[in-house]
């Protein structure tokens, strides 16, 4: 009989033909969800030179086809980590990315030693960069917006299952009755959409999973940095922070953007790979 290392084995080789580049760390996970526990445990080093169960054989096999098909890890498991938190995920919701991180880290950094703190996150999706605030800051209120209902289910998800108090507030971040529906905030962030009709037209397949408003910022990508930026700019304290996650290249427009609307202090930040991926400046 076929033990469920030969089975991860066979299967990791399928990815690999796939054309999946994660092959084996990706058919590490799927084996574990299968089998229903932690692939970096040693529970799970010890079951896979077990023989494999008829039932788990065939899950795992149904799921490393629908990896194979394209669709997400992060759909597939049906959650995900960012920045140390726990993120449920899964169609209609845009997958939390370690690039993302690097907007939580500034902010983190830059108010590490303040309190009462009140934090507006625009776009706000699965929730993931509301709950890192809230969790690593001294916050008093933090609301998350949100226009679609796919993701704002997830995002109530989230904040029950990190038993958070982040607010979560339906509403289109292009209104200006949203923005004006809320308090003035010290912090406002957005990882807004910001793909480019062109990027649109070369998305890889498992992006294309995705929903396409959390992805397409408009023709040249930057529709949302102009508009939430002029909606927004007064929902603000004087000193506030308007921090946003831009797109590869996008750094000159977005501080241009910024400092067309009176922001000082502009600058962009790179992401670990060295990639400039936010934009922050200074209300006056």
């Amino acid at each position: 009989m076929v033990t469920y290392k030969q089975l991860l084995k066979e299967q990791t080789e399928g990815l690999v033909k796939a054309g999946n580049d994660n092959a084996v760390f990706d058919g590490a996970e799927l084996l574990g969800l299968a089998l229903g526990v932690d692939c970096r445990s040693g529970a799970f080093e010890a079951l896979t030179e077990k023989p494999a169960e008829e039932s788990v054989k065939a899950e795992f096999e149904a799921l490393c086809e629908r990896r194979k098909k394209g669709e997400p890890l992060q759909y597939i498991l049906g959650e995900w980590e960012f920045y140390g938190l726990t993120v449920k995920v899964g169609k209609g919701v845009l997958i939390p990315r370690q690039d993302t991180e690097t907007l939580v880290e500034l902010i983190v950094d830059k108010y590490k030693n303040s309190d009462n703190l009140v934090v507006t996150d625009l776009c706000a999706g699965s929730g993931c960069i509301a709950l890192a605030l809230e969790k690593y800051l001294g916050c008093r209120e933090v609301y998350a917006v949100e226009k679609s209902e796919a993701a704002a289910k997830y995002l109530a998800e989230n904040i029950k299952l990190n038993g958070s108090a982040v607010k979560l507030v339906m509403g289109d971040v292009l209104k200006e009755e949203t923005a004006e529906s809320l308090p003035v905030a010290d912090i406002i962030t957005c990882n807004p959409p910001y793909l480019t009709s062109a990027d649109m037209a070369a998305l890889q397949t498992e992006v294309t999973h995705e929903p396409a408003e959390a992805l397409f910022g408009g023709e040249d990508g930057l529709d949302l940095y102009r508009a939430v930026t002029r909606i927004w700019k007064d929902r603000l304290v004087s000193g506030g922070t308007l921090i946003y996650e831009i797109g590869a290249g996008q750094e000159d427009d977005v501080m241009q953007i910024m400092v067309q609307h009176g922001f000082e202090n502009v600058r962009c930040r790179p992401d670990p790979c060295g990639m400039m991926r936010c934009v922050m400046g200074t209300k006056k």
